[in-house]
């Protein structure tokens, strides 16, 4: 039987992956740079992964899961990875299809930014024990900071579609934390967490969406040559 864990990846990514083909959006056109970028963002969060389970700052309940491990990590995790930056991508590209408009003034965007690095600096610098805390921000410092430097005019469309990503993400992500099933899929250790919860996630995954889907978006348009893919990001 697939386990809940699998399932939860699989319908993640089946209609982004069937609408891909569709004429407007021909997103299988661009699966080399997307899994170049999918290959990239997966090295430093599967490190972090494998060492926050080890330590068990967070882990997984078997009793959902395939039982095929890679480093510590379920097979399951390991196409989260894929599964979802994939999902992301595609809601990115296809609501910029749909209307190309959508983009905030530079102006407005340099605020945005501004005052996303002082809320994570702030979190990190007032957490800085809670070990989840600490690199969640960190990382999304990092990332913010690498893409405000070398692309500064994604960030004018991704604020925007990553509200709409956040509707699939508090799904998934409220099924794997338990909202709706008996157990959790995917468990937290809350010392090393603010202990705040939106609904069963812990807030510290909103920055962690962030920092996975950006940094991915990032590498997969500097990989592709797809002009006028480039040109819709502001």
């Amino acid at each position: 039987m697939m386990s809940l864990y699998l399932w939860i990846d699989l319908l993640s990514i089946s209609v982004p992956f069937l609408v891909s083909f569709h004429p407007r959006i021909r997103l299988y056109r661009q699966w080399k740079s997307l899994f170049k970028a999918f290959l990239i963002t997966l090295i430093p969060f599967i490190i972090w992964d494998v060492y926050f389970t080890v330590q068990g700052y967070w882990g997984f309940n078997e009793a959902y899961l395939s039982g095929i491990y890679i480093l510590h990590l379920p097979i399951e995790e390991w196409l989260f990875f894929i599964c979802i930056p994939y999902a992301c991508i595609f809601t990115h590209v296809a609501i910029l299809e749909i209307n190309p408009k959508l983009i905030l003034s530079e102006k407005l965007t340099n605020r945005i930014s501004m005052f996303l690095f002082v809320v994570f600096a702030l979190v990190f610098l007032f957490n800085f024990s809670k070990a989840y805390t600490a690199v969640d921000m960190l990382f999304a410092i990092v990332v913010l900071g690498i893409v405000k430097s070398y692309s500064p005019e994604l960030l004018r469309t991704f604020y925007i579609t990553f509200l709409f990503m956040l509707i699939p993400f508090f799904i998934v992500n409220g099924v794997l934390t338990g909202f709706g099933i008996e157990e959790q899929v995917v468990w937290y250790n809350d010392a090393e967490n603010l202990g705040i919860r939106l609904m069963t996630i812990p807030v510290e995954d909103t920055a962690y969406a962030f920092s996975l889907i950006l940094l991915n978006l990032f590498l997969f348009l500097r990989f592709s040559k797809n002009k006028k893919l480039k040109q819709n990001q502001g």
